[in-house]
């Protein structure tokens, strides 16, 4: 007895040293009794030896988890076990509040930003690759500063689209939703009244639609022309200044941007006047709805008033339903206010999808020359060109290019002549299928174009315009501008047909020299040269001149017209031209007039043609050239 009471004693020590260690610990739960003696033995053992905290501790939970007397339910931490867990936890918090910040301000916003930039860059790409596509017909009809607005400003809105009609509709309704279930939940017949009240306001909205669309309409047309008023004005600021007309295009500027201030107001107007009424209708409702939601909450009728708010406060605050009446009272003009936001936001809306029209418009053209599905292989090497009673009309009633019936082979150089309109451009450009004929044909090597792949007609054509069209940029880079990858030799041959090669090297930087804006810091004679030489680095087996050398001395003229009848010994060469010293050299002269090709033949052959309309032209140009000179 003594000896198991001592064991007992022991035991209770085991329990008492166990939950004195300086930790928490979870509430004991009442200590079952047990009169195993073995563990009593265990612990009388234990307790005679050297033993620490833990093992104690770990003794006594061993204990209680047997069953025994001892069940202290200790799950203990020390000091250093507490500050350990702390410190991890607010690591972990720590970390996890940086992370949703880093992803919430940081993340998010820029993959929006990154996501919407992208779409509108494929949206632009998509754009000037149809504008590409198009025919010449659909560019002379237009104007430049209306592409460029349609491209920069109205395909920047398919952002604000994206947002405003999936973001922002998504919340709004979401918002709505939860303050309408409450409405319907509180009554339903408020809910009722709510709805014929919303009634109204959207058919307001939906009557005033067609106006925000047509003031959207004439606000993006007028800055679209003040956008083309400023692309004139750049580009001929030269003709500007020298007929000292800034006043001018300064008042025409003026008159363009006051177009685009008014279409703005009054589109801004259209967009408050039915804010106003919507706000008034909201108004209204919500004072006759206040007086419901009034007469609901004290239980009987309440009489007519006009004090609004300030009696509707005062009676809530004298009601016992308090609570009711609050959270009915903010759930209506939630409701109501958040209708006005729909209905300002439609009317953004309308401009937005405005300005998506305009940019899709382009997206949507549809070529005027469109290839065949299977084209044929270019015929290689051209031998013959041919025009066979072709017909060309930009428009129905007044045609361009009557029955023309042309041929030219490799090896000769033809020369397209006649006056101002006669169609001698237009003959060249269906050449290259920038026109299609409407009637007729035009064949390589006997093959109607047609039928051939447009990119295959063109990269075996070359061609210099009358206009001389340089890019900002190096000399060498504007000459290998067709042939991308040309080396530098090749760019010193072809100035050196071009004749080129004699101003290019007194420059300081040579073929590295920068042209300036469109190569402003040339003579129109050395851009000219640039231009030809830019045709000739091609190298392809056609090649169209329109006006080579109206801007070149006659020595130069005659080096140049030199070179290009060597170098194209092998090559379909036209000239389109009213120099008679340039005309002269040609193997052969096509006279157009009224758009038909009316005399063909060498120059000699044509000028022994009495009462020829060649030879009137070149005895006009012969008169009109000695008239010039004795002026002089």
């Amino acid at each position: 007895a003594i000896a198991a009471a001592e064991v007992e004693g022991a035991g209770a020590t085991v329990y008492e040293q166990a939950i004195t260690v300086d930790a928490w610990r979870q509430p004991a739960e009442p200590v079952p009794t047990s009169t195993d003696s073995e563990l009593l033995a265990e612990a009388a053992l234990t307790v005679s030896g050297s033993m620490d905290r833990d093992t104690l501790s770990a003794i006594a939970t061993a204990l209680a988890e047997d069953g025994g007397d001892i069940t202290p339910r200790v799950y203990e931490l020390d000091q250093d076990q507490r500050r350990a867990v702390r410190n991890s936890s607010i690591g972990w918090f720590a970390f996890g509040a940086l992370f949703g910040i880093v992803v919430y301000i940081g993340v998010i916003p820029y993959y929006s930003s990154w996501t919407w930039q992208n779409v509108i860059h494929y949206l632009r790409v998509s754009m000037i690759e149809k504008i590409e596509q198009v025919s010449l017909q659909f560019h002379s009809d237009s104007r430049v500063g209306d592409a460029i607005y349609r491209i920069n400003q109205d395909s920047n809105q398919i952002n604000a689209a994206l947002n405003e009609a999936i973001v922002e509709p998504l919340t709004t309704l979401y918002g709505l939703s939860i303050a309408a279930a409450f409405v319907v939940a509180f009554d339903p017949l408020l809910a009722g009244a709510i709805l014929l009240v919303t009634v109204p306001m959207v058919l307001l909205t939906i009557a005033f639609t067609p106006r925000l669309r047509r003031r959207s309409v004439v606000n993006r047309v007028a800055n679209s022309n003040l956008t083309s008023r400023l692309q004139e004005t750049f580009g001929a600021m030269k003709i500007v200044k020298a007929n000292r007309a800034e006043d001018l295009m300064l008042n025409r500027f003026n008159q363009d941007s006051h177009r685009a201030l008014d279409a703005a107001i009054y589109y801004r107007l259209e967009m408050v006047l039915l804010s106003m009424l919507v706000m008034l209708m909201g108004g209204a409702a919500i004072i006759g709805l206040e007086y419901l939601m009034v007469s609901w909450t004290v239980g009987e009728p309440a009489r007519p008033t006009y004090l609004g708010w300030a009696f509707v406060a005062w009676l809530g605050f004298r009601t016992w339903n308090l609570g009711a009446y609050n959270a009915a009272n903010g759930r209506v003009g939630e409701v109501i206010y958040t209708g006005y936001g729909i209905v300002r936001w439609w009317s953004m809306l309308q401009d937005l999808f405005i300005g998506l029209e305009r940019a899709f418009y382009f997206i949507d053209l549809k070529p005027d020359v469109v290839e065949r599905e299977h084209p044929e292989d270019y015929p290689a090497p051209v031998r013959v060109v041919a025009w066979q009673d072709v017909h060309f009309a930009y428009q129905p009633d007044k045609p361009v290019i009557r029955g023309a019936d042309l041929t030219a082979r490799a090896g000769t150089v033809t020369a397209i002549v006649g006056e101002t309109g006669s169609g001698k451009s237009t003959l060249m450009s269906m050449l290259l299928r920038l026109y299609d004929t409407q009637s007729g044909q035009v064949t390589i090597n006997g093959v109607d174009i047609r039928d051939l792949r447009i990119d295959d007609i063109r990269a075996n054509s070359a061609i210099a315009l009358q206009k001389n069209i340089l890019f900002t940029g190096r000399i060498a880079d504007n000459i290998g501008y067709a042939l991308p990858g040309a080396s530098r030799a090749d760019v010193e041959a072809a100035a050196g047909v071009a004749c080129a090669d004699e101003f290019i090297e007194t420059m300081a930087e040579g073929y590295d020299s920068e042209l300036g804006d469109r190569g402003s810091k040339l003579s129109a004679g050395q851009r000219q040269r640039l231009t030809i030489a830019r045709a000739v680095i091609r190298n392809r087996p056609i090649l169209i001149l329109d006006e080579p050398t109206a801007s070149l001395d006659a020595v130069t003229e005659q080096r140049v017209m030199a070179n290009l009848a060597e170098w194209g010994r092998d090559k379909v060469v036209f000239l389109i031209t009213h120099r008679l010293s340039t005309i002269r050299n040609a193997d052969q002269i096509a006279f157009l007039e009224d758009g038909r090709i009316v005399e063909t033949g060498s120059h000699d052959e044509l000028m022994n043609i009495d009462g020829g309309r060649y030879r009137d032209f070149v005895l006009a140009e012969t008169v009109g050239a000695e008239g010039a000179e004795e002026e002089e």
